[in-house]
C-alpha cells in the first residue's frame, strides 16, 4: 500500500443535536504529522457540511442512500476509486456498515482495506443483544425489548415494566419518556424516521462514560481513551466532555473486543448507576462524533487506524486525563457552484490535487 495512502470516510454530516463522525475523524487524520496522502470524503445529502471542509478534505463524493442496496453503493465507489485510487476505506455510519460487510471482498479485490466487523459481529452488537454482550464484557445490562406497537405501552406494566423508559429506534435516535402518552409519540416519531422494530429499554439514572478504541480483529484492543460527559443535546449525543481513565470500563470494553474478535473502530456507552454499578448501554461499530478529543488527549485513535490497516504498529502512549471538550456550532459559506457541483454532480474538488471532473 502506498505511504501517502488516498482515504475515504463517510459520515461527513454536523448535525448539531446528532452529528456524525466522519468530519472529525477527517480532522483527525489530517492533523496527524504521520499523515501525508489525501483525503475523500463522502455523504449522502447536499447539505453535509463537511463536503464543502478543504481543511479536511482533498474532495468530496455524494453516495446513494444505503436503501439503495450495496450494488449501488458499490457501483459508486468503484466510479469514486477510477478517479482517486482509494487505498482505505472508513465507514463511519451505523446504518452502512451492513452493506460495507457484504461488499468488503470486491473492495478489498480493487486494493481498497478496511477494518471493520463481518455481518455476524454487527448483529452481535444489535442493541436488542445487549444482555449476551453484557455478560461478554461482566458488567450489567438495563432490560430491553422490541416493540411494534405503540398500544404496547399502555399495558407495559403487565409485563414488569416502569416508566421512565427509554425508546430507542434500531440505529439511532432515542427518547426517554415518563408516561405512556410520551411513549407512544416517541415511538410515531422514531418509526417514521426510522423503521420498525422499536426497542425499549430501562432508564438508568446516574452518569454516562463512554470508551473508543479499536481492535485488531485478533482480540486486541487498541489505543482506548474515555470520556464522561459534562453536557448533552437534546438527543442524548455529547456537547461536552472530560477525559477520564477508569480500569473497570477498560477492562469490560477489553473482554467484548476479545470475546467477539472485534475487528475495526468502537464506542462502548455505559452509565454508572446510583448504586456504582456499571450499565452497559450500548456498543456502537464506528468511532464517536467526540473522537477529536483522541487528539486533546495525545492519542489519534483514526490516525493510529490508518497506520494498522497500512501494516504498521502504531505507538500507545498514556494519555491525557482532564482534558474538556466542548462542541460549537458555525456557519459555513459556500458558494452556489459548490452547492450545484456536488447536488449535480455528486462531486466537489477541494484543491489542486484532485483529478475528477
Amino acid at each position: 500500500m502506498a505511504k501517502r495512502p488516498v482515504v475515504a470516510i463517510t459520515g461527513m454530516n454536523a448535525k448539531p443535536d446528532n452529528p456524525g463522525p466522519g468530519m472529525a475523524v477527517a480532522r483527525c487524520i489530517k492533523e496527524s504529522e504521520s499523515f501525508s496522502g489525501k483525503i475523500i470524503g463522502l455523504s449522502y445529502d447536499a447539505l453535509d457540511p463537511g463536503l464543502y471542509r478543504p481543511h479536511y478534505c482533498n474532495a468530496t463524493y455524494m453516495l446513494p442512500y444505503p436503501s439503495s442496496g450495496e450494488e449501488a453503493l458499490l457501483g459508486r465507489i468503484k466510479e469514486i476509486h477510477a478517479h482517486e485510487n482509494i487505498d482505505i476505506f472508513i465507514p463511519c455510519l451505523d446504518a452502512e456498515l451492513q452493506a460495507v460487510a457484504r461488499i468488503k471482498p470486491e473492495l478489498e479485490e480493487l486494493g481498497i482495506k478496511t477494518l471493520i466487523p463481518d455481518q455476524e459481529q454487527l448483529k452481535l452488537r444489535n442493541k436488542y443483544n445487549l444482555p449476551e454482550l453484557a455478560r461478554m464484557a461482566g458488567i450489567k445490562t438495563p432490560g430491553v425489548t422490541r416493540v411494534s406497537s405503540a398500544g404496547w405501552f399502555y399495558d407495559c406494566h403487565m409485563e414488569g415494566w416502569h416508566y421512565p423508559l427509554v425508546v430507542k429506534g434500531l440505529f439511532y435516535d432515542a427518547k426517554v419518556a415518563n408516561n405512556a402518552d410520551e411513549a407512544a409519540a416517541a415511538f410515531h416519531s422514531i418509526a417514521a424516521e426510522w423503521g420498525l422494530p422499536i426497542l425499549v429499554q430501562q432508564f438508568v439514572e446516574g452518569e454516562e462514560v463512554n470508551l473508543t478504541a479499536y481492535g485488531d480483529g485478533r482480540g486486541n484492543m487498541l489505543g482506548a481513551v474515555m470520556m464522561k460527559k459534562r453536557a448533552i443535546t437534546d438527543k442524548g449525543k455529547a456537547w461536552a466532555g472530560i477525559s477520564i481513565d477508569d480500569k473497570k470500563l477498560y477492562d469490560a470494553a477489553a473482554a467484548l473486543i476479545k470475546a467477539a474478535n472485534w475487528p475495526g473502530p468502537l464506542e462502548v456507552e455505559v452509565m454508572l448507576d446510583t448504586a456504582g454499578h456499571y450499565q452497559l448501554i450500548e456498543i456502537n461499530p464506528r468511532f464517536p462524533a467526540w473522537i477529536y478529543l483522541s487528539v486533546g488527549v495525545g492519542r489519534n485513535l483514526p490516525a493510529a487506524l490508518v497506520q494498522t490497516i497500512m501494516g504498521d504498529n502504531p505507538e500507545f502512549k498514556q494519555y491525557h486525563i482532564g482534558k474538556l471538550f466542548i462542541r460549537y456550532a458555525e456557519e459555513l459559506i459556500v458558494s452556489l457552484d459548490e452547492f450545484e457541483s456536488i447536488a449535480i454532480n455528486g462531486f466537489l474538488a477541494l484543491n489542486q490535487e484532485s483529478v475528477a471532473n
